[in-house]
């Protein structure tokens, strides 16, 4: 039996988040329950990729139960003890404040290679793109810009990159070989050279900053909508700390806008707005970061929009029930941007 099967057993579960959980928290005296749900279930014979969350109710000492919600996430063979320690330190670096929420880090579990933290209550920005709700998609956006700025702009040391393959486009997990490899077997070469003429283009670009010598800065490394939650407490607050890493800046700032852009154009069908958008997020972080959209950043944020529109078109081709039209179409819009045609 696979052991993260463990993991889906709420008695299991209950004794576990007694022993580890319930000490971290003096003012409760019991937790009574668990209740499981599963956000991402990829379980095979040995291995597994899973993201579990449960409702977790504890007893104050008034006797009032209290639900707190409990994240894990784990993996058989990839990082995840790194999320542990990066929220550590950005929990050590007064991330979370009166304006941005963050998952508290509760401990890591060497059995399941997996982090477990206090989630956040709230629905993530993808939800009001969907719901159409302008209104409240400009004051999330506008106050993301805000929250990737203080992210940027934390002091940072050695110990502060919790994951150096991810620093780098080439070797970004499952790496460039694997990618082209599998593409190559799934569609019998039919895509492979544009992907390899891309990706040549992306990292020689990318090089050209790492090797001036540039500062590097913390960066979330997979911000997307879906990353930014609007909490109950009417707070923002981010998630995700997988692919934390140092790195260029201007890369979160193109993955960004590439997924609000293709959010909204594909969920709400307006490209106008997208676009409106797209500049709404770039000017209120240039604004609050106190800096100029130089031709040298405005390149290096188009490098990183690429890379995310081919980051998408890869998910397409390779998921399970892949949809090979709308990674093509994207691999076209890539090409046409870096004159690749």
């Amino acid at each position: 039996m696979n052991k993260v099967l463990k993991l889906l057993d709420e008695n299991y579960v209950l004794e576990l988040l007694r022993k580890e959980v319930l000490p971290q928290y003096p003012y409760f005296i019991a937790l009574n329950k668990v209740k499981v749900k599963p956000y991402k279930k990829l379980i095979w014979e040995t291995t597994y990729h899973v993201v579990i969350s449960w409702d977790a109710y504890f007893l104050n000492k008034d006797g009032v139960e209290i639900k707190i919600p409990i994240v894990c996430s784990a993996h058989s063979n990839e990082m995840r003890e790194n999320i542990y320690e990066a929220l550590k330190y950005l929990w050590a670096n007064n991330f979370p404040d009166s304006n941005f929420k963050l998952p508290r880090p509760l401990f890591y579990s060497p059995e399941f290679n997996g982090t477990f933290y206090r989630g956040l209550i709230g629905e993530n920005l993808l939800y009001y793109i969907k719901k159409c709700d302008r209104p409240e998609i400009k004051k999330i956006i506008t106050e993301s810009a805000a929250l990737f700025s203080k992210l940027h702009n934390l002091k940072i040391n050695p110990e502060a990159n919790f994951n150096p393959l991810n620093a780098r486009i080439n070797t970004v997990i499952p790496g460039v070989k694997n990618i082209l490899k599998e593409v190559d077997q799934r569609f019998k070469s039919k895509y492979t050279d544009d992907l390899r003429k891309i990706y040549d283009c992306l990292i020689a670009q990318e090089e050209e900053f790492f090797n001036s010598g540039a500062p590097l800065s913390l960066i979330h490394g997979d911000a997307h909508p879906e990353n930014i939650i609007k909490t109950n407490m009417n707070k923002i607050g981010l998630i995700d700390f997988t692919d934390l890493c140092l790195s260029d800046f201007a890369r979160d700032l193109g993955s960004f806008t590439q997924q609000l852009d293709y959010k909204i154009i594909t969920k709400a069908g307006d490209v106008e707005f997208a676009k409106e958008m797209k500049k709404l997020f770039l000017d209120t972080y240039l604004k609050v970061t106190g800096i100029s959209l130089s031709p040298d950043l405005e390149r290096r944020v188009r490098l990183y929009y690429n890379f995310t529109s081919i980051r998408t078109a890869t998910y397409f081709f390779l998921k399970d029930g892949h949809d090979e039209e709308r990674g093509r179409v994207l691999i076209k819009q890539v090409k046409e941007d870096l004159n690749l045609e």
